[in-house]
């Protein structure tokens, strides 16, 4: 088991990427690759799982090859991982907290191109929404957090 966390500040200008999906929004998130902080906390919960560190050991934000990069090829990192460890994914469970927009309508597309991008059955990806109730930076709408699960087990 692995857990992970990430959190972005929202910013002016930028593409709100979730999940490897592009939600239509007048903001984005605030980083130095798309800031897609929900397969950011999923790769630190592979990670996790794996004992291999965090996204950053991997992909330091120093490192200018990084700027603007699809957060999803941090997450087939991960997974490659994994599965050169003798691992597969069992399934991940995560949430995005986020005051606003409203995401549901986003869902399936998310959970797909997560899925797909792990080569995981789609039944066993979720991923869920919440708002911060107006409280702190994200509920605010100064930011937005992700907090992922994953589940593995050693292949035979």
């Amino acid at each position: 088991m692995g857990q992970g966390w990430d959190v972005h500040r929202i910013v002016a200008g930028r593409p709100l990427i979730l999940g490897g999906v592009a939600i239509p929004c007048e903001f984005g998130l605030e980083g130095h690759s798309d800031a897609d902080v929900l397969s950011h906390a999923i790769t630190d919960a592979l990670l996790g799982a794996l004992a291999l560190g965090d996204i950053g050991m991997h992909f330091p934000d120093t490192d200018p090859k990084w700027r603007g990069a699809d957060s999803l090829q941090f997450l087939r990192h991960a997974s490659d991982l994994a599965t050169a460890k003798g691992f597969s994914i069992v399934n991940v469970d995560s949430t995005v907290i986020l005051e606003r927009p409203k995401l549901k309508d986003y869902r399936l597309a998310i959970r797909e191109k997560l899925a797909e991008t792990l080569s995981l059955d789609l039944d066993r990806m979720s991923v869920k929404f919440k708002t911060a109730e107006k409280l702190g930076p994200v509920g605010e709408g100064r930011s937005a957090e992700a907090h992922a699960i994953a589940a593995l087990c050693q292949r035979p």
